[in-house]
């Protein structure tokens, strides 16, 4: 089974967003030598805790300082943007990283009403567009737009020899369709929301129909991990995590708190409730616990790949649990 890392470079209270940057490179960098197959980087805006708000040009930043890890994205806001613009984006990116770039894209907004405008200089872009944008896309990646498209002529440059691989990320049925009809891999989110996988995954897998791109139906699945070498330490660590979610989902704030920090909180019954509930997006524990827990997921997933996200606020730990990780894989 393939392990790779999902990257929100979350902003630890205390740091700054030109370190939480140069936390990224170096992680990807880490992660690396350890075997990891991608480094994926998010796209969040209007928020003052997660960093990467334009994974484009993250991407270019880790790909020129890595050698082979697939680098790409998870993933850009379609909706916000031009099919044609983000495929020639990826273009010049697999034209400078030929083989390495992976470009995956999601149905949402990227924020509230106002930052969503604010995104799309106030156009009123649907949501329910996404599935033919997705279709514009490949269209223009591999310029085969229908002779009937209104924009048929128009070809996106660079004209690669090779184009980055296409992923769609969702949380139910409805996104597993956007990917399946549309030829794309598919990427759940289990980090988000784990309560409609089967039913995502089975629909993807039912109704995956060939592209250009690919002639068969690929899974992956992203969930939160923390991993130390202790069970105790293991969940200590993912005490940072379990606050930053809570806050995270009230909308307030979105930096990493310090463990000091969450220790010294007194939960209501609500958020301890809440917690208990999030625990289930997470594996927390040693690096047997975590591998035994993570094939079986990747199982009931039918994926032989699995995207890690660790947002807890110690850097090097965060380091340690990846390496763990990698390290029980091997064995």
């Amino acid at each position: 089974m393939k392990i790779s890392v999902l990257d929100q470079a979350p902003i630890s209270k205390g740091n700054t967003p030109e370190q939480t940057l140069r936390n990224t490179v170096e992680l990807a960098q880490f992660v690396e030598k350890l075997g990891y197959y991608r480094y994926w980087v998010a796209e969040h805006h209007n928020t003052n805790g997660l960093a990467s708000t334009a994974p484009e040009i993250l991407i270019t930043r880790i790909a020129s300082l890595t050698d082979k890890i697939r680098v790409g994205s998870g993933g850009v806001l379609l909706p916000q943007y031009s099919p044609l613009k983000v495929a020639e984006n990826f273009k010049m990116l697999e034209a400078m990283f030929p083989g390495r770039i992976d470009l995956g894209v999601g149905r949402s907004p990227g924020g509230g009403q106002k930052t969503r405008l604010a995104l799309t200089d106030g156009s009123q872009k649907m949501l329910s567009a996404f599935s033919r944008q997705v279709k514009d896309l490949h269209g223009f990646l591999y310029n085969t737009l229908p002779e009937d498209h209104e924009y048929k002529g128009v070809v996106a440059t660079p004209q690669t020899s090779t184009n980055p691989e296409t992923w769609v990320l969702g949380l139910s049925d409805r996104g597993a369709k956007h990917a399946a009809i549309n030829g794309t891999g598919f990427t759940f989110g289990h980090f988000i929301s784990p309560d409609k996988s089967s039913e995502a995954i089975s629909t993807y897998l039912e109704r995956f129909r060939p592209s250009p791109e690919r002639k068969e139906p690929a899974v992956n699945a992203c969930i939160f991990v923390v991993c130390a070498e202790t069970k105790e330490e293991a969940e200590e660590l993912a005490l940072s995590q379990d606050m930053w979610l809570l806050q995270v989902e009230k909308g307030k704030e979105t930096r990493v708190p310090s463990i000091e920090e969450v220790k010294a909180h007194t939960f209501t019954s609500d958020e301890l409730k809440k917690i208990e509930q999030n625990r289930s997006r997470a594996v927390i524990g040693t690096p047997d616990e975590v591998k035994e827990q993570l094939e079986t997921l990747a199982h009931t997933y039918s994926a032989n790949e699995l995207l890690l996200i660790t947002n807890i606020y110690d850097f090097e730990k965060k380091k340690q649990s990846y390496k763990l990780i990698a390290e029980a894989f091997q064995s």
